[in-house]
């Protein structure tokens, strides 16, 4: 008897090998979308699978995925951050900037060089004074073990509104206004979550105080 569990058992060992080892990397139809990418699937394999919408609404990278782009499998998530309340543009300086899903990054540090410089001697230039404006404090920002958060683009936030709030998903307040980065001359877009607005952004005014929505993009 013990001959044969002996036996049992070396046979098991010396047929263990690395073919028997499942690949975590490989889409797995058994698990669920989100499983598949905290294994490391990549993105791509999961769109070319199930199509980019799987993706939308799944908290992962800190936010919600609101974006995926098709071609080289970056994402973009976006979160509430209205927890920081009405926070001010900052300086008020002529800039007009990128519009774009993805022009967020570049933007927000585009209006952080902004507010570095003395715009007092510009035309219609205003020194804000502080570092407690919106841009600077996200720029910032550490959150959910991050550090690369931006605000959105007007375009980013029309995609947050289209793939993910106006499908029931994420955590964006309909009662408040939020910042974007986008800025036409001295007039910052501006937009509300309000269902009956379409998820348009229009042109506010840098003098006002808005909420905030954080973004970032990875692969």
């Amino acid at each position: 008897m013990k001959k044969s569990v002996f036996i049992l058992l070396a046979f098991l060992i010396f047929n263990c090998s690395d073919d028997d080892t499942i690949d975590l990397t490989i889409f797995n139809e058994n698990l669920s979308v989100l499983q598949n990418l905290e294994n490391g699937v990549a993105v791509l394999d999961i769109t070319n699978t199930l199509g980019v919408e799987a993706l939308y609404g799944l908290e992962y990278g800190g936010g919600f995925i609101y974006y995926v782009d098709e071609t080289d499998g970056t994402i973009m998530v976006a979160v509430d951050y209205s927890v920081i309340g009405a926070t001010s543009w900052g300086d008020h300086f002529d800039l007009t900037n990128g519009a774009q899903i993805g022009d967020g990054l570049d933007n927000t540090q585009q209006i952080v060089d902004g507010n570095l410089n003395d715009n007092s001697s510009v035309t219609n230039g205003l020194e804000f004074g502080s570092d407690d404006y919106a841009f600077k404090i996200i720029s910032d920002l550490v959150y959910e073990n991050h550090n690369d958060w931006f605000i959105p683009s007007s375009g980013s936030m029309k995609a947050i509104f289209d793939n993910l709030h106006a499908q029931g998903l994420g955590d964006f307040d309909e009662t408040i206004f939020y910042w974007t980065s986008t800025k036409d001359g001295y007039q910052p877009y501006v937009m509300s979550f309000n269902s009956n607005l379409g998820g348009e952004s229009f042109l506010g005014s840098c003098f006002n105080s808005n909420s905030t929505l954080i973004a970032r993009k990875f692969k």
